[in-house]
């Protein structure tokens, strides 16, 4: 069968659909005539580039206003390249307009100018969005007058080029467009340099990166290809930014941003879906690297302003790699909605009046790796960690201090550059007050104020008449109430302790102050505490220690508890304030430790730091040498263990507890008694009717110790490997084999002081010899523990050679 074929088109008909064809083909932009304008009233509301890639209008940013902005309009995440007005948003019925004179301005409904495209804008035609991204006015002959690839804001894209003086200036924050603390511009020498700002002056803090082009006029281009360079003005490529590893535009939406936080990212998308990917598009951008810099952190260290963050805090590069702003322990962000302000004091700083030394109200906090450059005003070397840490706590200049390698660097406030970085080295030791309360005047002057208030107050009496009249009425007031005014009383005195001076509280008080005992701290054996207040006191707070009622024990442990501790004074004990023996009821008031104990610090989760640790383990062998040596009547604790190490809010370690203490007169060397003391710290001849001496201590605080070190209890049965079970049997065979560091785990700190730890180490087995000749007096261990006498060899614990 034939087919008939249809007449041709017409030739005339031809041609007229090729040159159609031609003319839709060589359109690169869709004119805006004058007398075009958009209103900001909806994100609808803007003018489209040919191809759809682009769209120039109004966007509603979070806080309500409307910036005037050129984005990407064919991709799901909203991603403005180009705004004219970030730092004064627009309010809602805001238009921009192409005047029929040739002017392109932006103004609120009250018709006030917002912004305008400056320059010599005569004889303007058109606005147009071209297909580039590029937003132009032009002439009627196509001849730009303006465009805003010559005025970009953060961002650059392919075939936007930056000239000599140009500059990218990064916004304030991700959704903050005004403008921000850096920026990347090209200086009149050829130099891609990059720079914080100085928002308040407007002006540029030195340069952080630069592209090493100096010498010559350049600029910076981003090719079609997507690769960004330096080139000089005749065409020479003299710095390769970013190359495009054949990412072409082609394939791939691009853009280059420096972004808030200061680096430089290039970024690509793809324009077709990957087909074997379930989701249509992509999540985001894909970032090329190289990023500029690689570590913001460490790059700005400036002489001059706050550093990659605010003044007060550091930064640190999360998983991601971007940075994060942070305040370090005692402080708080100024504004917690914007972190890059930096970060203040939520204490009262050391005061530096002479009369009134305020070195005990501090401590230093450790921060490994961390460090605040070129704010430092004082600078030692040779010295150790203990003499830089007291040097400060005496400086009231000193907000932190830097010590690493045997130097130390004093730091004043407010502190910039801050940086945390494992590149970095030693440590920042931050000071804080010991408790966040302010200040508030002390009773001198407060009798100070209330004489002069007396003074000033008597002499405007005395210069008038009115003061003899007010005489009057006192001598009459007195006369009809002077018995009850002056009848003599007797002064009842709380009842005390015979030897001591210790406050004898009723029973209801206590109940009052622990408000019906209800806010439980811990509970023993023989004992329950709680946290109280009392009134009599303004409030301050204490530990009441309410005994069960078990006449017998219970009795003797209130009366042996109350002796020992009645009678000590020591940092590192608790003090006790005061008792009640009321009826049946048996109550011991301590000083509150607002850190707990002890046993809560090292095993509660988040690892404390290595410093502390070895502050702690001082601390508590300084306790016993008193409980041992120095105090009138020798006491021995004999329950050593982390529950009875309690800790202040300077993590100061205190002894407490002493129910099952042991008085030994002072002619006594030693006696014999029952089992006392906690499973695991208890030492061997407890179990063997021997002579029960002050070295069933020693062996508690070696256990104790060995805890310290490892953060971990000394048995634990659910670890998988057996031999790790009992931590005395592991870290003796770590000992042994010279792999302490094994032991370690993950304890950076300590493992970058080996030789401390395995000084420790030592010690803690001495400690635990069952031999109780071979342990060392506690004098000794706090000697080998501050490094004054050497430590010998030890030999296995469960073994019997000569003493130490």
């Amino acid at each position: 069968m034939a087919f008939a074929l249809p007449n041709p088109l017409p030739s005339s008909l031809l041609l007229l659909l090729l040159m159609m064809a031609c003319s839709t083909s060589a359109q690169t932009y869709r004119n805006h005539s004058l007398g075009s304008s958009l209103t900001a009233q909806d994100d609808d509301s803007s003018w489209a580039s040919p191809n759809g890639l682009f769209s120039f209008g109004f966007r509603r940013i979070e806080n309500g206003g409307y910036l005037l902005a050129i984005w990407f309009s064919k991709i799901p995440e909203l991603t403005i390249v180009w705004s004219a007005n970030g730092d004064d948003l627009a309010p809602r019925g805001s238009k921009v307009e192409l005047t029929t004179d040739g002017q392109f301005e932006l103004k609120d409904p009250e018709g006030k100018k917002i912004w305008g495209a400056d320059g010599a804008l005569s004889g303007v035609a058109y606005a147009a969005m071209l297909d580039s991204g590029n937003l132009v006015l032009a002439t009627q002959n196509s001849v730009n007058l303006w465009e805003s690839f010559n005025l970009p804001t953060d961002t650059i894209l392919p075939t936007n080029t930056i000239g000599p003086n140009g500059k990218l200036v990064a916004r304030y924050s991700e959704t903050n467009y005004s403008v921000g603390r850096f920026q990347f511009s090209v200086q009149a020498d050829g130099n891609l340099v990059l720079q914080a700002r100085d928002l308040a002056a407007d002006s540029s803090y030195p340069v952080y990166w630069s592209s090493g082009t100096v010498g010559t006029a350049s600029e910076v281009f981003f090719n079609e290809s997507g690769s960004i360079y330096v080139k000089a003005l005749n065409g020479s490529i003299l710095k390769m930014i970013s190359e495009s590893n054949s990412e072409s535009t082609q394939e791939f939406y691009q853009r280059a941003i420096l972004e808030y936080d200061g680096v430089f990212r290039h970024y690509i998308y793809p324009k077709r879906p990957n087909i074997s990917n379930s989701k249509s598009w992509p999540s985001a951008w894909t970032l090329l690297l190289p990023i500029i810099p690689s570590n913001i952190c460490t790059a700005v260290m400036e002489l001059i302003g706050s550093g990659a963050c605010g003044f007060n805090s550091y930064c640190e590069l999360g998983e991601d790699q971007r940075p994060q702003c942070k305040c370090p322990k005692g402080y708080d962000y100024i504004d917690p909605n914007d972190v890059w302000k930096g970060c203040k004091a939520n204490f009262i700083q050391q005061s530096c009046n002479e009369s009134s030394s305020e070195k005990d109200l501090f401590y230093l906090h450790p921060m490994l790796n961390t460090n605040w450059p070129q704010s430092d005003y004082e600078h030692t070397n040779g010295k150790t960690e203990d003499w830089c840490r007291n040097s400060c706590l005496g400086d009231c200049f000193c907000a932190a201090a830097i010590y690493g390698f045997g130097q130390c660097w004093k730091k004043k406030s407010p502190l910039s550059n801050g940086m945390v970085d494992s590149t970095i080295g030693g440590k920042a030791l931050i000071k804080i007050r010991k408790d966040d309360s302010t200040f508030t005047p002390s009773y001198a002057d407060c009798k100070k104020k209330d004489r002069s208030t007396l003074i000033l107050i008597g002499s405007v009496l005395l210069s008038s008449s009115v003061f003899f009249n007010l005489l009057l009425l006192l001598v009459a007031f007195l006369a009809v109430f002077r018995f009850d005014y002056f009848k003599p009383k007797v002064v009842q005195r709380y009842p005390v302790m015979p030897g001591m001076n210790l406050r004898s509280f009723t029973y209801e008080e206590l109940k009052n102050a622990t408000d019906g005992f209800t806010e439980e701290l811990g509970h023993g054996a023989f004992a329950t505490v709680y946290k109280g207040a009392l009134e009599s006191n303004r409030g301050k707070l204490v530990a009441v220690k309410k005994l069960n009622n078990i006449v017998t024990q219970g009795d003797l442990e209130f009366k042996a508890e109350v002796s020992a501790i009645g009678r000590t004074n020591h940092k590192n004990l608790v003090q006790l304030l005061g008792f009640s023996n009321e009826g049946q009821h048996r109550l011991i008031v301590y000083e509150f430790m607002s850190r707990g104990s002890l046993a809560n610090f090292l095993f509660g989760g988040s690892r404390p730091n290595w410093y502390q640790r070895i502050q702690i383990a001082l601390g508590t062998a300084r306790g016993l040498l008193y409980l041992h040596e120095e105090c009138s009547t020798q006491i021995i604790h004999c329950d050593i263990k982390p529950q009875n190490i309690l800790l202040d809010d300077s993590l100061t370690a205190k002894i407490s507890d002493f129910g099952l203490a042991k008085l030994l007169k002072t002619d006594q060397t030693r006696t014999t008694t029952g089992i006392r003391g906690t499973k695991g710290y208890v030492a061997p001849e407890w179990f063997r009717n021997m002579p029960v001496t002050v070295k069933v201590d020693v062996y508690s605080f070696g256990i104790l110790l060995l805890e310290i070190i490892y953060c971990r209890k000394s048995f634990e049965a659910d670890i998988q490997n057996e031999d790790q079970m009992i931590l005395t049997d592991w870290v003796y065979d770590c000992y042994k084999e010279r792999k302490l560091d094994l032991s370690l785990g993950k304890d950076e700190e300590a493992m970058s002081d080996m030789k401390r730890v395995e000084r420790y180490v030592m010690i803690a087995i001495w400690c635990i010899q069952e031999d109780p000749s071979l342990r060392p007096a506690m004098k000794k261990v706090i000697q080998m523990m501050e490094g004054a006498v050497e430590v010998p060899v030890p030999p296995d614990p469960s073994s019997f050679i000569s003493s130490i």
